[in-house]
C-alpha cells in the first residue's frame, strides 16, 4: 500500500483557499488547534494505521 503524493484533489487552490478562510481571524493558539482537530477527524476518517503512518514519515 502506497500513499498518494501527487496532486489528487479537485480544484486544490479552491481548497487551499478554503483552508486560509477557516483560519482567519484566528489567534496562533486557535489556529494551530483548528489544525490538530482537522488532521485527527482526517485520519480517522482514513482509519489505516499503516496508511497514517506511511503519511507522517512523508510528512516528517
Amino acid at each position: 500500500m502506497s500513499i498518494t503524493l501527487t496532486p489528487n484533489i479537485p480544484d486544490p487552490d479552491g481548497f487551499y483557499d478554503e483552508l486560509l478562510k477557516a483560519h482567519e481571524g484566528l489567534n496562533d493558539t486557535d489556529s494551530q488547534a483548528l489544525n490538530a482537530r482537522l488532521i485527527l477527524i482526517l485520519a480517522n476518517h482514513i482509519g489505516d494505521r499503516q496508511m497514517l503512518r506511511a503519511a507522517l514519515r512523508a510528512a516528517r
